[in-house]
């Protein structure tokens, strides 16, 4: 059995960033600059706003979109046609959609067999997420007119599972 603990395989980061900024271009309208992916060791996400998608399968782990709090309601503002506060359960539900639809978008690069979960989103500044400690995280940094959010993919590949 291979080693699964030497880090994440690049075309799964390379998923990721090519997603990232197809989804924003085509969804939301919103041109996105993609900078240089970097290690992360702390286990807060770099903004207050985050969609979590969970990954199973050959891919295991989650991908993170953190936002800004004011990106985060430029870009539901864009995405929804219209201003939702971040205090509306819809606001929640648009990120949550975005998280679905980066990470759905990503997947289907990976060229493994993957499933990902509903999307879950926590706002709030100072909140700390669990992430699997045998495979690095990296913080994929992004900025646009609207503001600076965080693509942070915690995945790794994994083998088949035979029955």
């Amino acid at each position: 059995m291979p080693d699964e603990s030497k880090g994440i395989n690049p075309k799964l980061i390379t998923a990721f960033v090519s997603s990232t900024r197809n989804v924003l271009s085509m969804m939301v309208g919103v041109e996105s600059e993609i900078g240089k992916p970097a290690l992360k060791t702390e286990s807060k996400p770099c903004y207050d706003v985050s969609g979590i998608v969970g990954f199973s399968g050959e891919v295991a782990g989650s991908v993170v979109i953190s936002f800004h709090e004011e990106a985060a309601l430029s870009i539901v503002e864009a995405f929804c046609g219209e201003r939702i506060e971040v205090d509306n359960p819809d606001f929640a539900d648009a990120i949550g959609e975005l998280s679905n639809m980066i990470a759905g978008n990503a997947k289907k690069d990976f060229g493994l067999e993957a499933s990902i979960g509903i999307p879950s989103v926590i706002i709030g500044p100072e909140h700390t997420l669990a992430r699997l400690s045998d495979v690095p995280c990296i913080a994929i940094p992004c900025s646009s007119e609207v503001g600076n959010f965080s693509v942070e993919v915690n995945i790794k590949q994994v083998s088949k599972v035979t029955v």
